[in-house]
């Protein structure tokens, strides 16, 4: 089960690349290994040392996705509550411009360690849970700032909208990927990703002109950056396809547990994806 997916594409388990105790590759589709006997000299046989050493951890299942991703959406919902409780109140008009700096440096120092880390997580081909919850808290801390310049500029709820509204675009995908039996293919997957790195690029544009001055508009509050946005939410919605297809590849092919801890990244990736432009959404049509 080849992956497009950059969540995905390293590891091992979900390429089909698992080694058994003896060094043979498993493709975990079938529960089939390579049959690494035969076609050696049995004069080299051994036991060897084994590769994986966690498989009495059991394998992934719905549950243990289930289990991971609370545990990692729990740690980023308390680093941005925390986040939104010790910044500095910016609603009204009392607020000064050093307190509105605070929240540019939590939104900064939360974006880079999440983008960072986010990097880590998706090229290691062994995944580290400390790595994903780490990632996690700093999400939290970026979008505990951005969530409150939010509400303190449009308030009525936009946030609790936003939340809302991103738990629900997760459960309908996820009705629509069950009871429609949507099959994902090679081009689909490879269009999601093209797009989403397309997408991704262009705000990195964004964000290296405006040192400049120059406004492209994909993230501004205007009617490019409320298109922008509603492509955005669109490709949130693919993303979570993606998740879905591959988490149940991964739970049909009996992966080892740990990679429950991938499947809880990625789908806190498309989450948040679709939380922020749904954010922005619901801000430019108050406006």
């Amino acid at each position: 089960m080849q992956s497009n997916n950059p969540v995905f594409r390293n590891s091992d388990e979900f390429n089909g690349k698992a080694s058994n105790a003896y060094g043979n590759q498993v493709y975990g589709g079938s529960g089939a290994a390579t049959p690494g006997y035969g076609t050696t000299d049995p004069s080299t046989w051994s036991t060897g040392s084994p590769t994986h050493t966690d498989t009495s951890a059991g394998p992934m299942t719905v549950d243990s996705v289930v289990q991971k991703t609370g545990i990692t959406l729990l740690v980023l919902l308390v680093a941005a509550f925390a986040t939104w409780t010790l910044t500095p109140d910016i609603s009204g008009d009392t607020f000064t411009q050093e307190q509105a700096n605070q929240l540019y440096v939590a939104m900064t120092i939360g974006g880079l360690g999440a983008f960072a880390l986010s990097m880590v997580n998706s090229f290691k081909r062994v995944i580290n849970p400390l790595f994903v919850l780490v990632f996690a808290a700093f999400e939290g801390v970026a979008l505990g700032a951005f969530s409150k310049f939010f509400d303190a500029q449009f308030g009525d709820g936009i946030v609790i909208q936003a939340v809302i509204g991103t738990f629900a675009a997760f459960a309908g995908t996820l009705a629509a990927y069950k009871f429609f039996n949507i099959k994902v293919s090679n081009k689909f997957r490879m269009g999601v990703i093209a797009a989403m790195f397309g997408m991704v690029g262009l705000l990195f544009l964004q964000l290296i002109v405006g040192f400049f001055g120059v406004d492209l508009g994909f993230s501004s509050l205007t009617g490019i950056g409320f298109l922008f946005s509603i492509l955005g939410l669109v490709l949130g919605i693919l993303m979570l396809v993606l998740d879905f297809d591959y988490i149940e590849n991964g739970v049909r092919a009996g992966l080892p547990e740990r990679e429950s801890w991938r499947a809880a990244f990625g789908l806190t990736v498309s989450l948040v994806w679709i939380y922020t432009n749904l954010l922005r959404i619901l801000a430019v049509m108050r406006r």
